[in-house]
Formats: structure tokens, sequence, C-alpha cells
């Protein structure tokens, strides 16, 4: 039973590593709707390592039992294998065990480098910004229109003071909003998973794909929740106009900013927005996302219900 486990969670983790990757940045309804996109980013990203690593296990582990919490049992146990072990299992286990320490490994070091660069950031920025008059927001006298926030326990929203005279009201609120919806969604933890994937793995294309796509979806969903909250007469026309008018600000390692993703797709996005996604469009993605991650389980389990 092992045996045929490993190799359909090798199949399944070949399918998440490239055509699954390469097929949903492709595809356009994730402009439709971003947050169902990242939920399912987040489920491949899951449901990859957890195939790759399971697959390995599995093999690595079957001359010890009929399922794998029997064989993984067996081994703790020191039992002695119920089959003959050869050198490929070993290196299937030791593979199974470098790839899990690599990938928890990496995402603790880019949590750790991440939080203390914001911290280093975000200590500099306060002794340099000031309040701003009109919106919540900390001003930094720069005259390059700039806007980001830095995430974390005390974040910090920053406006340049060329953005601020540069922009009239309802731009500079659309461009708050804009941050404040990176922060209250925590943005900055839906990229974590996927800086650290790409850190990895940089042999892997879909890293590469899956950080990008991940990055631009966040920054449309900021865009998605800074209209709903606007109340000028023409809410899409004055988000673009602040994009583009911060278009060359810059930002920080580690932070959200407003020009941030693809300029020329947001935009577009705004002024033309894409048709909204079917009643039954994102609960269909949901329910592929929640079974992306239930496959891979049942493959581990199941032998052991059989």
């Amino acid at each position: 039973m092992l045996p045929l486990t490993a190799v359909c969670l090798g199949v399944l983790a070949a399918l998440l590593a490239w055509p699954v990757p390469a097929a949903l940045a492709r595809a356009r309804w994730t402009r439709q709707d971003p947050l169902a996109a990242l939920v399912c980013w987040q489920a491949v990203g899951l449901a990859g390592g957890l195939s790759i690593i399971g697959a390995l296990l599995v093999h690595g582990l079957s001359p010890w039992g009929h399922s794998l919490p029997e064989a993984w049992w067996h081994w703790v146990s020191r039992r002695p294998a119920e089959e003959m072990v050869r050198g490929d299992h070993w290196v299937a286990q030791t593979l199974a065990a470098v790839l899990a320490l690599e990938l928890l490994g990496v995402l603790l070091l880019s949590l750790v480098r991440t939080a203390r660069t914001r911290a280093r950031h975000r200590e500099l920025l306060e002794l340099l910004v000031g309040p701003a008059t009109d919106v919540e927001a900390r001003v930094l006298d720069s005259p390059v229109p700039a806007a980001f926030c830095i995430p974390g326990a005390r974040p910090l929203l920053v406006l340049s003071s060329g953005m601020v005279s540069e922009l009239d009201a309802d731009q500079l609120a659309a461009v708050v909003a804009h941050e404040r919806a990176h922060l209250r969604e925590r943005h900055h933890l839906l990229l974590l998973p996927f800086v650290a994937w790409r850190a990895a793995l940089p042999v892997l294309p879909a890293a590469d794909r899956a950080h990008d796509a991940v990055r631009d979806l966040v920054e449309m969903r900021a865009d998605d929740v800074a209209l709903r909250e606007l109340t000028s007469p023409a809410p899409r026309r004055t988000l673009a106009e602040a994009i583009v008018a911060a278009a060359e600000g810059g930002a920080p390692h580690g932070a959200l900013a407003v020009n941030g993703g693809p300029l020329a797709q947001r935009v577009t996005r705004l002024l033309d927005p894409p048709a909204e996604l079917p009643a039954w469009g994102r609960p269909t993605a949901l329910a592929s996302a929640v079974a992306l991650l239930l496959v891979p389980t049942a493959l581990l389990l199941a032998p052991a219900l059989l």
C-alpha cells in the first residue's frame, strides 16, 4: 500500500511544482477575485510541500509497515522491518528530513531577518518622520512622491512630503486606504511563505512565479479594499492617479508600497475593471483550495484506515 501512496504523492508533488503554479499564474480569473486566488496560492504551497516530503517519507518508511502511522511507530520503536531495507529507503528518509528542515528553517530565518530589517527601518524612520495634518500617517521629508507601510507589532504608515504636496485630499485618502488594507489583512504574512520558498528552492522556476503572482495579487487585493472605503466621486480614477504619482517612489526592504506590483496592470484594472466572477466562482476556487490540502492528507492517512 505504501509504495503506491508514495507514487501518488510524488505525482501530486510534480504537478504542484510546475504545471499547477504555471496555470494559476496565467489564469485571468485571479484578477477578478484576488482574495480567492491568494487562498489558492497558499493551498498550492502547503499541499506541494506536504506532497514532496510525504512521498519521500512514505517511501523511506515503507519496509516498516503498511501505513504511515504504523511504519513510523515501528521505526521509532526500533522494531525490525517487515521487508528488506534498501539504500534508497535510507536516502528517501534523509531527503525528507533535510527538505523539511530546510523549508521550516528558511521560513523561520526569513521571518527573523525580515522582522529585524523592519525593526531597523522603523527605528530610523521614527527619528525622521513627523505627523501628517490631514491623514493618519507620518510624513517623511523627501521631494520624491512615495507611500509605504512597515508591518509588524508597531506598524508604521509613511508618506513623503513630495507625495503630500502633489496629491489632493481624495488621492491621499486613497493611498492611506491602500496601505491600511495591507496592514489590516496582514498581507506580509501571505507573502512570507513564498519568500521562503524562493530562497529554499532557487532552482525551481515555480518558486519565482509563485512569489511574483502572490505579490501582485496582494497589491490588487489592497486596491479592492481601498476602493470600498473611498467616498470620492470617482474612486477608481482617484486611486489610479495616486498610484501613477508614486510610480518613481521607493520603499525600504520589507515594506509594502502603494506602487508595488505591476503598475500598468493595476492601473488598467482600476480604470477598466474586469467582470465579476459568477456566483459559483469564489466557492469553486475555495473548494479547490480545500481539496488541494485534503488530497495529500488523505493519501498519507488513508492506508491506516483500510
